[in-house]
């Protein structure tokens, strides 16, 4: 491991120990135990701008006016039925620079897509309401954040209760090239990206990539698998930086490790 690598891996861990911390102090519907308990999960960032909320960590990039990953832990616990209100979106505030607002989205005709999705966080109303911080959201066309994504994000879900815990990066592919819409020249992405990495009782891994474009026309997600290290090399973010090189390098290598049990979902666009 270089030394840059192990200076990043430094830095992000105080971030996590120190946002575990703060989490005991607070009270909640429920308690959460902190991917900081197990394993340091974080990408590196290109921005230097990571933010860590209760609930998820990201990255954002102020010159696209989106995240460039969000990272979370999703545990079998944590998937629930419970019905929340949902909010109104908001800009974060802890993105000095102002995260995009959400009136940017009209009436251009995209959707604020969810990276992390209020589905996974409706065990409590604070973890809820922290996913309507439009620093979690990138412009998504109707058919595909309603489609394909949607059932990407059912599948993880799947995943995480046949499993159990799994660590989750997912973001838009920002390039110079893309369209921009709103007063704040929100960058659309045209490829979005979802890794999924389980880490067993064992301290064994296996991981799984997508990259799966806005116009899609294959409804299989299976067609959309790619290596780590493809996504590494069209974002230019080292995913899994606190992992052993050895195991890094195995589990990039290749589009899934272990097996993956895939369901077929009825969305609307089936």
């Amino acid at each position: 491991m270089n030394q840059k690598k192990i200076i990043y891996s430094l830095v992000i861990w105080t971030i996590l120990h120190l946002t575990a911390c703060q989490e005991t102090m607070v009270s909640d519907t429920k308690p959460y135990t902190t991917a900081a308990d197990t394993f340091n999960y974080l990408p590196t960032s290109t921005t230097g701008v990571v933010i860590s909320h209760r609930y998820y960590n990201l990255s954002y990039n102020e010159k696209y006016e989106n995240p460039e990953w969000v990272a979370y832990r999703l545990t079998p616990s944590q998937i629930s039925r419970r019905q929340q209100k949902r909010p109104w979106f908001k800009r974060d505030p802890l993105v000095k620079s102002k995260s995009a607002g959400y009136k940017n989205y009209y009436p251009n005709g995209y959707e604020k897509g969810h990276l992390l999705p209020a589905a996974d966080r409706r065990f409590s109303k604070q973890a809820f309401d922290e996913t309507f911080y439009t620093s979690n959201v990138s412009p998504m066309k109707h058919e595909f954040n309603g489609g394909i994504w949607n059932d990407l994000e059912k599948q993880v879900r799947y995943w995480t209760k046949y499993y159990g815990p799994l660590y989750v990066v997912t973001g838009g592919v920002l390039t110079p090239d893309l369209h921009r819409i709103g007063r704040e020249k929100v960058a659309v992405p045209k490829f979005f990206y979802k890794i999924i990495l389980l880490k067993s009782s064992k301290g064994q891994y296996k991981s799984i990539a997508f990259l799966i474009p806005q116009n899609y026309k294959d409804k299989d997600l299976k067609k959309y698998m790619v290596t780590i290290d493809s996504l590494e090399k069209l974002t230019d973010i080292d995913f899994f930086p606190a992992l052993p090189d050895t195991i890094e390098d195995k589990l990039e290598a290749v589009k899934q490790t272990g097996k993956w049990h895939f369901v077929h979902f009825k969305s609307w666009h089936n």
